[in-house]
């Protein structure tokens, strides 16, 4: 066995001073966020940076997010292994490749071309082959693939999209940061036998959700 790289300590610091510190004790979760290479997903010159406790740029206006919150959505998500997922908001492909681990299929739209070019080449990379992918507005979601069992946005909007709602398998979660452009609420939202609940889970900082159902470009 080759000795750990420092992507390989710093990845276990993050889980333990990061992840298990602050409450997130599912082995699942924990074991998707110590198996992806989280460094792979950023730029090579900040790299380094990877498993920091903060967000990163990677371009276009974008981030890959907080590791903490990827957790803690993943989490609220209560996945079994068996699920068809629908994420939106591509971005760097992390929080894809988090769940690919998770699930049965994870289906990912960004409105952004760079971002998706460079998350597929990761993918590939790393063998991921069951996150499948596509350049749209994220909003409408993807309606030839619904139902979805979950859904999870990682872009802060006004209000939780209709045909997201619409595209949500029943029984089927949904998980999103609702509120304004400088600070939301993480929803989590149930639907079962045609009755939705909404639960709040505290409050985070995401982009804009830019759409034709989130904000205006």
């Amino acid at each position: 066995m080759s000795p750990p790289t420092s992507f390989d300590i710093n990845r276990e610091r993050m889980i333990e001073e990061q992840l298990v510190a602050r409450g997130i004790n599912d082995q699942r979760v924990l074991e998707a966020m110590r198996t992806v290479p989280r460094h792979l997903f950023v730029e090579d010159a900040i790299q380094s940076h990877a498993y920091g406790d903060f967000p990163l740029p990677i371009g276009n206006g974008q981030t890959i997010s907080q590791p903490y919150v990827v957790a803690l959505m993943t989490l609220a998500l209560d996945l079994n292994g068996s699920e068809k997922i629908l994420e939106i908001g591509t971005g760097s492909g992390y929080h894809a490749a988090i769940l690919s681990r998770l699930c049965s299929k994870v289906f990912t739209v960004e409105r952004i071309d760079g971002l998706v070019g460079r998350a597929r080449k990761v993918f590939d990379r790393l063998r991921y082959h069951n996150i499948v992918s596509r350049i749209d507005d994220g909003t409408v979601g993807w309606p030839a693939e619904a139902p979805f069992d979950r859904i999870i946005v990682t872009a802060g909007g006004p209000r939780i999209p209709e045909p997201l709602i619409a595209q949500l398998a029943d029984p089927g979660r949904l998980v999103m940061p609702v509120g304004g452009q400088d600070v939301q609420e993480l929803q989590v939202v149930d639907k079962k036998d045609g009755e939705i609940s909404v639960t709040t889970l505290e409050q985070v900082r995401f982009v804009d959700l830019i759409g034709a159902h989130g904000w205006p470009n």
